[in-house]
């Protein structure tokens, strides 16, 4: 049976082993952590946001990147300190802005087909993660940004989603606990939110069940071809590398697929790739909703709030995830307080009757690209797969990325006993 190994246990590792082994494939996931879905994929935003799939690639953007470096809350911020791969990013961002049209509208139309291929698995295998199909609504507190939002809107309606402007009447129907004042905004009623921790949980033990195996605690250290495929040498945690020979495993495998997120770029340049990859780090907080009128007074329906970059979802009953911030600071994963405030001050702004007192703050890094979209596809060498860069948005693309992935390893490499390549 062809046997491929997929690098990394997140949202993209966990669907993509998903998709080749409902393909028939043979399918081993390493990671470094003890269990699926423990960095990114932790606690972010909790949406399922075609609404959010603008791309970042706007002059306005740098220009706000600028006027906020001296402020520690800015939504936006940038480490002045310099460094090439940073650098390098930007200068890849930059040229970027010419195709601001037509990759916004291109994420659009993967998000549309992710969310329909992720609700599938959730059914198919019976996964609870806390879903709520009750939108997700956009508001804007300026006539300015209002009639901005217009234009952006046009783009993703032209990419299929469905969304439509509300008065500041028709928000306090839809969220009656909002306490701010606002001019406009725009509702998404397809959209939809939920725990990827659970759902990425649920996968994993899904594809265990399939026959998936899972090698966690594991730090990949080699990757080169070998035997006809791929030789991964990797080391459990705990050992040190400077151990007496053999003390490194070896995994032999047909073919790769790297799915690492912001190592992304490690394992590529080991294969003759280059996926310039950037941790940009984002910041939620969980607010535990202990009492009856905690819960009353939270929000149902998702937020995302464009001035202050914040999204809100609820999960299940007793939680409000409120997250937000991107922060270019490269590898740094320290949870800082003057980062985590504004969301606790948002929160009590927006929903004052909401108990802040039992609130779990995390952070984590998202894999982004310069262009905004994912790298999805073959590497350089036969038998190297990439399914990574889903930035901001990696659960909400993981999807469709996953099937498209496994659809062009399929062309390359047909299950034992399938006659054509499977399409994607």
């Amino acid at each position: 049976m062809t046997h491929i190994a997929v690098i990394g246990a997140g949202i993209t590792g966990v669907t993509t082993a998903y998709a080749l082994t409902q393909r028939g494939y043979r399918v081993t996931v390493l990671d470094r952590q003890r269990y699926a879905a423990m960095e990114t994929s932790f606690a972010n935003g909790g949406q399922l946001s075609a609404c959010n799939a603008e791309v970042w690639n706007k002059l306005s953007t740098v220009l706000h990147g600028v006027q906020w470096m001296l402020r520690r809350d800015a939504p936006l911020l940038m480490n002045p300190a310099p460094s090439w791969h940073k650098l390098s990013w930007m200068a890849e961002f930059m040229r970027e802005i010419a195709h601001y049209r037509e990759n916004t509208v291109e994420t659009v139309r993967l998000a549309l087909k992710a969310r329909a291929a992720l609700f599938a698995m959730a059914e198919a295998e019976g996964i609870d993660f806390d879903l709520k199909t009750r939108g997700i609504l956009h508001f804007y507190r300026d006539r300015a940004s209002f009639e901005k939002a217009h234009a952006v809107n046009a783009l993703l309606r032209e990419g299929g989603l469905e969304r439509h402007a509300v008065t500041p009447e028709e928000i306090r129907t839809l969220e009656p606990t909002l306490a701010g004042t606002y001019h406009g905004g725009f509702f998404t009623p397809s959209d939809a939110t939920g725990d990827i921790h659970k759902f990425t949980r649920g996968l994993a033990a899904a594809c265990a069940r399939k026959g998936v195996r899972f090698i966690q605690d594991a730090t990949v250290e080699t990757i080169a071809p070998g035997e006809g495929g791929y030789a991964i040498g990797w080391r459990q945690a705990g050992q040190q590398s400077d151990r007496p020979a053999g003390a490194q495993q070896v995994l032999h495998v047909d073919a790769v697929v790297i799915c690492a997120g912001c190592a992304s770029r490690h394992f590529a340049a080991m294969l003759g790739d280059r996926v310039n990859v950037y941790p940009v780090k984002g910041y939620s907080i969980t607010v535990n909703l202990m009492t009856p009128e905690a819960q009353r007074a939270a929000p149902e329906v998702s937020i995302l709030d464009e001035a202050a970059k914040i999204v809100t979802s609820r999960l299940g009953d007793a939680r409000l995830r409120v997250a937000g911030t991107a922060e270019f600071n490269g590898f740094n994963r320290d949870i800082r307080h003057d980062r985590i405030q504004p969301l606790v001050d948002w929160t009590r702004e927006q929903f004052p009757l909401v108990d802040t007192d039992r609130v779990v703050a995390w952070s984590g890094l998202r894999p982004m690209l310069p262009n905004m979209l994912p790298k999805v596809g073959r590497g350089r060498l036969p038998g190297v797969f990439y399914n990574t860069g889903h930035g901001h948005l990696g659960w909400t693309l993981s999807g469709a990325t996953a099937e498209i992935v496994a659809g062009a390893l399929a062309a390359a490499h047909a299950p034992e006993g399938t006659s054509l390549p499977l399409a994607a």
